[in-house]
């Protein structure tokens, strides 16, 4: 077995108290906005150094929504792991269709084939951190050395890693400025909108699929389980990393 990296990516830049503290009053500032305001705010303040991240859960889509009235040309990117389900991938065929934004695919160095051998089978069955650190966040490193800050479709009630998610703040893992336009948002609030516009979504939520990730790592949840309990179910990992503090 070949050693793996670190998991976390080495920070990028570091931000000065004072960036912090304008950071903090923007976010409690935001903190009653509306997300399409947020995302307003964030489009008028970092332009074209603004990107945002999307795996294509529902609330991925729902920003997407929003940003194609607000800031159509808005760099958007998916991390394509190589193990993504199809109905994912056939989702952002759907979205370009419906909002002519085309979320770019951004993929590891090595294809699914030639990781797997070099390490002697699928990583992600017996180091699933490893997986994560070499096909999502070495990704998102390389990515966000390109931007200023970026947007997620994170919320706050989704787990103890998120709970404490500002609308704005320092994303010191990456060196950049983070902006969670839904972070104090519900998952009931997050559908009643994409029912009511019919936003695109994955057609796996209809079948048990809350939160969707990699296929091999991502299962169907009973109704009394927690959201993101089909998420390397079994083990005692529950994020990928890009969340995590």
């Amino acid at each position: 077995m070949v050693p793996g990296p670190t998991v976390n990516p080495p920070r990028v830049r570091e931000a000065t108290g004072e960036l912090r503290e304008d950071l903090a009053r923007a976010s409690r500032s935001l903190e009653a906005a509306s997300p399409a305001d947020v995302i307003r705010w964030a489009v008028d303040r970092y332009g074209g150094r603004l990107t945002m991240a999307t795996a294509f859960g529902p609330e991925g889509c729902l920003i997407i929504h929003w940003l194609a009235a607000i800031a159509p040309g808005t760099h958007v990117f998916n991390l394509e792991t190589g193990y993504q389900f199809p109905e994912t991938l056939a989702l952002r065929d759907r979205i370009a269709a419906r909002y002519g934004i085309e979320v770019a695919l951004e993929r590891p160095e090595t294809t699914v084939e030639d990781y797997e051998r070099t390490h002697g089978g699928p990583i992600y069955r017996v180091d699933p951190d490893r997986c994560c650190g070499d096909r999502k966040l070495a990704v998102v490193t390389r990515v966000l050395t390109g931007f200023d800050a970026w947007m997620s479709g994170i919320r706050r009630d989704q787990s103890p890693d998120r709970a404490a998610a500002p609308i704005v703040g320092w994303d010191h893992k990456f060196g950049v400025v983070k902006v969670s336009p839904l972070a104090n948002w519900t998952k009931a609030q997050v559908w009643d909108v994409i029912v009511r516009e019919q936003v695109p979504y994955n057609p796996l939520h209809d079948k048990g699929y809350v939160s969707i990730g990699c296929q091999p790592c991502t299962r169907a949840v009973a109704a009394a389980e927690d959201e993101r309990a089909g998420r390397w179910s079994g083990t005692a990992k529950t994020e990928c990393g890009l969340h995590s503090r």
